[in-house]
């Protein structure tokens, strides 16, 4: 029997892992995948972030732990798959959060910074989905993993941005992205990609004080910033049953920058 979009969208009896969680956008899709009923496993490498993190989904209503770990770390990441399997029994959604940046001329970008960026938002989400799908998801023929890009792996280099590893490690998320798509398909594990454009987070702090808020906004043929809830739907999408015919692929959510600068 078909069923209505108010169960397509129902997350209730699922788990969801959401690693760069305690706050930002990390926690705005927490929120999301708790609100349609998901009970949520943040992780980030603050406990004491996590845990007021974990509070304020709790305060909503929410079934929500945490994990401290650092998922540039292979013994941190192998320790995160294990204990929430641990203490969840599975994990149907994975949410590759956590990233770093660094501003820097290409030309004086040091290496050390480099391989900060790449071992965290391109290694470790390797490193992470390959240790969820090998132990909770190609067992059980099912999953939804979400990998978030950016729009600064889609033009390039959006308003100038001087962050060379993080511009090409978001590319790479999106490769990445489809290319799991492709081998992973079979085992019913769908992988897409999230680009967020110009949201009021600490990473995105410097590039707005730089650049100026109103400035920023020009940019946008919508003239906004993203808010705390614009990334919501486009998360219970992936997640959830209302999505399951959607696989490698990527959405920026952006205020229409990506269609200006070549996206």
């Amino acid at each position: 029997m078909t069923r209505n979009v108010q169960q397509l969208f129902d997350l209730t009896g699922k788990t969801a892992l959401v690693t760069g969680g305690s706050r930002g956008l990390g926690l705005q899709m927490a929120h999301a995948l708790g609100e349609a009923g998901a009970r949520i496993m943040l992780s980030s490498r603050k406990a004491a972030d996590l845990e007021e993190a974990a509070a304020e989904l709790q305060a909503a209503g929410i079934d929500a732990r945490w994990i401290a770990a650092d998922c540039a770390n292979e013994a941190d990441i192998e320790r995160l798959a294990a204990e929430t399997l641990e203490r969840l029994g599975q994990v149907d959604i994975l949410i590759n959060n956590a990233g770093a940046s660094w501003g820097a001329p290409a030309e004086e970008h040091p290496v050390a910074a480099w391989d900060k960026v790449m071992n965290l938002n391109v290694r470790g989400y390797f490193l992470l989905s390959q240790q969820i799908a090998r132990r909770s998801m190609i067992p059980r023929k099912t999953g939804r993993i979400i990998n978030l890009a950016s729009i600064a792996g889609l033009g390039g280099n959006p308003l100038g941005m001087k962050t060379i590893a993080y511009n090409t490690s978001k590319g790479a998320v999106i490769n990445f992205t489809r290319a799991l798509a492709g081998e992973w398909g079979v085992h019913g594990i769908n992988v897409n990609a999230i680009c967020p454009g110009f949201f009021k987070t600490k990473m995105a702090s410097v590039l707005i004080e730089t650049l100026g808020e109103d400035e920023m906004k020009s940019h946008a043929p919508l003239r906004r910033l993203g808010d705390d809830e614009d990334l919501k739907g486009l998360t219970l999408l992936y997640a959830s049953d209302a999505g399951k015919h959607i696989t490698g692929q990527w959405m920026a959510v952006d205020g229409g920058v990506s269609a200006l600068v070549g996206g």
